[in-house]
């Protein structure tokens, strides 16, 4: 599991590195040595540079260019230089590498690689003027492009930019920041890796999620236990105007296929028969309705929640006084783990405003599974707000709350105001109908273990996303559907075993 930074921590570890005894211009060089080792150059290589620190990578990476034999060129915006970089630029002109001034550069067609160290990760607002010429110049080279800490113009932040380089490979230095991650991160990043240099991270506990600590949370089942040791949970949702028996089915069907013991889906009775041949596996639990909609009956949902371990909610329910009873209902009521998605995030947000404390004083643990869209109603802030905040907001409400929130987007951030999960997994075949529902399914399986419920959710997550990307090597990111993802959830398990040697024997 890798730490992640924002920007202002890994500012203070990189001084506190620097007051414990580490040469500033001896984190560079382990910077420009990283970066160097990191990528595959194809000769002959341009290295694009900026004013600041970022700049000084580029001067350690030519030197190790230079002595490897290939050939650079550096590309200047002028003669100045920070004072850890100076020494570094001095190095290259003893090795003969040509320098070349922004202003006099039309193009850079004709070389192999580019390096962007324009800016680090420090950067903030618009990129203007000649910088904003020479990205253009890198963005169109046609060459292997290789961004040193972040791709300049990338928010470090919160992964925004107006105008930045898209790279074939991004080299963090030190310790991965949200930016890498958020928004138009994974657009704009190829691949990504980090180069990790002796700076011991300060600052919020914040960590990417990955492959292993995924596996983590599938050991090898035992033969001395039973359905109910991997617990009993419940899917509710759906109604006539949503497609309630396909969306819900795809729900069961992904928490069962992600381990639960036995899924237990509660829908309106009028859509009972539609939703049956789906999920032979489940059990079906009808709930009154009209007119396909679910009608809240206090004496039904006091004989659903009986036994349930986990409870996912919401998800295609509508937005009526009915869908806002029931939340209440399980707020208050409910003991488990609930999972709170879709028209239950909408019902949250309104009875919010008349009951405040309402999720504070939670009988339940709360999970949360809004997009930005949602979270906007809960918050009352705007979605730009929201994509600008990085991680700080979700952070701040799940505190406050006392929740766990998982706020989905290109990178899932998981959280409970104490520690963060980000998720990378997961691709644009995903932005389909039902995708949300299927996420409610996994993680209704994955948090009825024992681990801490930020953590089981980001691992959740994580799977979601793995699955959705075996669906989209087989069906393409326009054809596949979210019933694609489910069917992959066997594979992405069964690779995560593979991979670490977790294995069960029959």
């Amino acid at each position: 599991m890798k730490r992640i930074l924002d920007v202002q921590s890994m500012r203070a570890s990189d001084a506190a590195a620097i007051s414990g005894g580490i040469p500033g211009r001896e984190l560079m060089g382990r910077a420009g040595e990283g970066i160097f080792r990191a990528a595959a150059w194809k000769p002959p290589v341009a290295i694009v540079c900026g004013k600041g620190n970022n700049a000084g990578d580029g001067y350690v990476l030519g030197v190790r260019l230079a002595d490897s034999g290939i050939p650079c060129t550096l590309f200047l915006p002028e003669m100045s230089f920070s004072p850890d970089g100076e020494d570094w630029y001095r190095q290259c002109k003893a090795a003969g590498i040509p320098v070349r001034l922004w202003e006099e550069t039309e193009s850079l067609e004709g070389f192999g690689s580019v390096a962007d160290c324009i800016f680090g990760t420090g950067f903030r607002g618009r990129v203007t003027g000649e910088a904003e010429r020479m990205i253009d110049l890198i963005n169109g080279s046609g060459a292997y492009v290789v961004s040193a800490d972040i791709n300049s113009g990338l928010n470090g932040d919160n992964g925004l930019a107006e105008k930045a380089v898209v790279s074939d490979l991004t080299v963090s230095v030190g310790h991965f920041q949200p930016g890498h991650f958020l928004n138009q991160a994974m657009d704009l990043m190829k691949n990504r890796v980090n180069c990790e240099i002796g700076i011991d991270p300060m600052g919020p506990e914040r960590y990417l999620m990955e492959t292993e600590d995924a596996a983590s949370l599938f050991p090898p089942r035992k033969h001395f236990v039973n359905k109910g040791t991997y617990g009993y949970v419940g899917i509710i949702g759906g109604s006539q105007r949503y497609a309630g028996a396909v969306r819900l089915a795809c729900a069961a069907n992904a928490a069962m296929r992600s381990g639960a013991g036995v899924v237990k889906a509660a829908i309106p009775r009028s859509l009972c028969p539609a939703l049956m041949p789906l999920i032979l596996e489940s059990t079906v639990f009808p709930l009154s309705d009209q007119e396909g909609t679910i009608s809240f009956r206090r004496e039904e949902w006091q004989e659903l929640i009986r036994g349930l371990r986990v409870i996912a909610a919401g998800m295609g329910m509508g937005n009526g006084r009915d869908t806002r009873e029931a939340v209440a209902f399980l707020l208050k009521e409910y003991a488990g783990t609930l999972i709170l998605d879709a028209d239950g995030l909408n019902a949250l947000a309104e009875l919010m405003g008349k009951e405040p404390k309402l999720l504070a004083e939670a009988s339940c643990r709360v999970l949360l599974t809004p997009h930005p869209g949602e979270f906007s109603r809960l918050t009352g802030r705007s979605i730009r707000e929201i994509q600008e905040s990085g991680c700080a907001m979700a952070e701040e409400y799940a505190e406050k709350q006392g929740v766990t929130l998982l706020l989905k987007g290109p990178a899932t951030v998981v959280t409970d105001g104490k520690v963060t999960y980000l998720t990378d997994r997961g691709c644009p075949g995903m932005a389909t109908a039902g995708s949300g529902d299927v996420l409610s399914g996994i993680l209704a399986a994955v948090c009825a273990g024992d681990a801490p419920l930020p953590k089981a959710a980001a691992v959740g997550a994580w799977l979601n996303g793995r699955a959705g990307e075996i669906a989209q090597t087989r069906m393409g990111d326009v054809s596949m559907i979210a019933g694609d993802t489910v069917a992959a959830i066997p594979e992405a398990l069964r690779e995560l075993r593979e991979k670490y040697e977790i294995q069960g024997k029959c």
